[in-house]
């Protein structure tokens, strides 16, 4: 790519792997511009279902070094071993050797992990390595191409002891993890709650984006009434509405919800893609509140919609999918209440946001 002449709005990006590594595409834009951009994204989402002009609130922000979960890519290359995120449309691996988004905790890491990595029978050639920054340590998920032996388990065990890591479990290919190394369970702490997450559980990504969720859910809520959570994780907004409604919580995975059940909540493993909540399954509920993948709830959505469930708060992280799955609910007559804009995933360009629709009462 070669530059004319920079626009007024393009800065130098801080970081050093900047146009190579595939995390943070959006560090050359000057910062008042670039959250502008994020803000128009949900408006522009909404303005597609039939929701013009929604004021919004300012962005709620993440800042730099504060993200506490990275899926690190790993790759054998000789007798290097490369650890980082792959390349913006490429399965090229960076080798990090910093990031200015991750908690220094996880930035401290790289080192020992790469060192320890280099060691292990387990790893040929291509790897992965979740880590969950939790309350009491770091839980790592690592992934391999080979068998662990004993002596992998060892030196991941010395290398958990030496570099405050709660738990290293290990799984072949795609296969079900296992513990490798245990010094403490891992815990997380949910609105009062401890949790213990199961290995490579998916975290919101920053404490104070996860803060900026729940605060704009609970906002949302009705004064009483049961509440449904929906893709429920292991109890993240569950905890939060539990304080003040009765919930049920709907989660697919596994793990999460056997988790989750363990803190004493109402949860059915339930895959809400394939069996989402039927109409007479939704007559109970005052609101419903979703924090569906990537992809949305399109499905989910025309039962809500048909069962005019009074409240639906949903939490997104793809405006393209909001605006198909908000449609839904603008042609069965829900108004929209609010809209709150997270800038969660930093100096990219995917976007939070949570929206409240309300069923006006005829």
């Amino acid at each position: 790519m070669c530059i004319v002449e920079a626009s007024p709005d393009r800065i130098d990006a801080p970081c050093p792997h900047f146009g190579a590594c595939g995390g943070c595409n959006l560090q050359h834009w000057r910062d008042e511009t670039y959250a502008g951009w994020k803000s128009n994204a949900l408006s522009a989402a909404l303005a597609r279902a039939g929701y013009d002009d929604i004021p919004l609130p300012p962005i709620a922000r993440t800042p730099p070094g504060a993200r506490r979960r990275i899926d690190l890519a790993v790759r054998r290359d000789g007798p290097r071993i490369m650890v980082g995120l792959h390349s913006l449309r490429s399965n090229a691996v960076v080798d990090w050797q910093t990031c200015l988004v991750c908690h220094p905790k996880l930035v401290a890491l790289l080192v020992p992990l790469r060192r320890v990595l280099n060691s292990l029978q387990a790893l040929k050639r291509e790897g992965s390595a979740v880590c969950n920054l939790c309350d009491n340590g770091i839980d790592i998920l690592l992934r391999t191409d080979a068998e662990m032996t004993s002596g992998d388990r060892t030196r991941l065990a010395a290398f958990a002891a030496a570099n405050g890591v709660a738990r290293v479990s290990w799984a072949r290919g795609d296969g079900p993890a296992e513990s490798a190394a245990t010094l403490c369970p891992p815990e997380i702490a949910m609105s009062g709650v401890t949790v213990q997450p199961a290995p490579g559980a998916f975290l919101q990504a920053s404490p104070q984006g996860e803060a900026a969720i729940i605060a704009a859910v609970v906002a949302g809520l009705p004064p009483k009434g049961r509440v449904a959570d929906l893709y429920a994780g292991f109890g993240t907004i569950t905890h939060a509405i539990a304080l003040t409604h009765r919930v049920a919580a709907f989660e697919g995975d596994a793990a999460a919800a056997a988790a989750l059940k363990r803190t004493g909540i109402a949860v059915e493993h339930r895959d809400l893609v394939r069996r989402p909540l039927l109409v007479k399954d939704l007559k109970p509920f005052a609101a419903v509140v979703l924090d569906p993948p990537f992809g949305g709830a399109a499905t989910q959505l025309a039962e809500l919609a048909v069962a005019k469930v009074p409240r639906i708060i949903y939490v997104s992280c793809n405006p393209a999918a909001l605006a198909r799955d908000a449609r839904i609910l603008k042609d069965a007559g829900y108004t929209l209440l609010a809209a709150t804009p997270i800038d969660q995933f930093l100096w990219s360009a995917r976007l939070e946001a949570v929206v409240t629709f309300d069923l006006p009462k005829r």
